[in-house]
């Protein structure tokens, strides 16, 4: 089996997000026997696409795409000379997921069975809520009674965000503490401790700041603080967690097994949060895990962004041992995905069930390729 092709699909509608609207790439790996792996990463479709289309695709053509591991390191070595954590390693994470999925698909089998199998049968979810129906800055008690209805019972919101744009992350006023608090009130209030709260700042806060919000969110059940603090100095998080009561669970922003060494060697989190789409793929995802697990630390996957990378996430989840639980967005599953892909993979009573369709069971509908806002690419032998 040889590589023939690889295919760029740019798809610049994507979704919003609290940084805006991001685009969406994703790639396909063809070959000379017809089965294609397909993959995704976001959020800067265009500069991913070009490392795609310059660098990644001729180390992959013409290769054997079930030599994954080889192809990882050469694509990695590919990217090495400007420094790899940024677009480089977005597009090779893009790639690997698209290898795995071919390799699943050839043999016939999910992709967590080609990584050696299943832990479980079905993941537990918690909800980002980038919600369609309510706002959680304005009904947040609203939105906790409704996703725990639907069987979720952890939801993640960051309630601080205005404030650490209107003052750079340097300081809070009693009104913007205050701001920040009601939404966690009111979950309080609404449902007392049936739902977890997971706390998100986006890196926006300094160190004194951050220890301050803290403390204030002490009385609510907070599942964990993530990302306080901007992920460039990990010794400020080893601070942090001296100095605060709830776990910190850190960082979708790093790359790579290397990224999380330090971190993982300081003992700052009790949650590790590797994006699949970010920081290598299903290649350096499970190896980030297995690190995690050498200090029994539990991964949390980070899963914000589009179909192929919820699909991606759920066979990592499904696959490794030291699962805490999964991020989702239920308005992806239920709106945002629907007309893309041939399955949303949506949470059922708070968990998704592992698939058992070969590669990652994830598909790009045909009429995606029929749409204004998608360009498709191609580079051949």
């Amino acid at each position: 089996m040889k590589i023939t092709a690889i295919e760029t699909i740019l798809y610049s509608t994507g979704v919003v997000v609290h940084a805006g609207r991001i685009a969406w790439l994703w790639v396909r790996v063809h070959t000379d026997t017809g089965v294609v792996g397909l993959g995704e990463t976001f959020p800067s479709g265009e500069a991913e696409r070009a490392i795609v289309e310059k660098h990644l695709a001729r180390v992959l053509l013409g290769q054997d795409p079930r030599d994954i591991e080889r192809l990882w390191q050469d694509m990695y070595l590919a990217i090495s000379f400007p420094g790899w954590a940024g677009a480089e390693m977005r597009a090779m994470s893009a790639l690997d997921i698209a290898l795995w999925d071919l390799a699943g698909r050839a043999a016939g089998e999910p992709v967590w069975r080609m990584l050696g199998g299943k832990c479980r049968d079905r993941i537990r979810t918690y909800n980002t809520c980038y919600d369609h129906v309510y706002d959680f800055n304005t009904d947040a008690g609203a939105l906790a009674q409704d996703l725990l209805a639907s069987g979720i019972q952890a939801m993640k919101i960051w309630p601080f965000d205005r404030a650490a744009l209107r003052n750079r992350g340097q300081h809070l006023t009693r009104d913007d503490m205050e701001e920040g608090l009601a939404p966690v009130r009111q979950i309080h209030e609404t449902v007392g401790d049936a739902m977890e709260i997971a706390m998100e700042f986006h890196g926006y806060w300094n160190l004194p700041s951050a220890v301050k919000i803290a403390r204030a969110l002490e009385p609510y059940n907070i599942m964990w603080l993530e990302e306080a603090l901007p992920q460039d100095n990990a010794e400020s998080y080893a601070r942090l967690a001296r100095q605060v009561r709830q776990p910190l669970c850190l960082s979708e922003r790093l790359m790579t097994r290397y990224g999380y060494r330090e971190l993982l060697e300081n003992g700052a989190p009790q949650f590790i949060m590797p994006d699949i789409a970010w920081c290598g793929g299903f290649t350096e995802a499970r190896k980030i895990a297995a690190l995690a697990d050498t200090y029994f630390l539990p991964i949390c996957p980070h899963n914000c962004g589009g179909p192929i990378q919820h699909a991606a996430s759920i066979h990592l989840a499904a696959h490794v041992p030291n699962l805490f639980i999964l991020e989702s967005v239920r308005r992806h599953y239920l709106k945002e995905y629907v007309g893309l892909v041939n399955d949303t993979m949506p949470a059922e009573n708070g968990f998704i069930p592992a698939p058992h369709t070969p590669g990652h069971g994830m598909e790009l509908d045909p009429a995606v390729f029929e749409r204004d806002d998608v360009e498709v690419r191609r580079i051949t032998v």
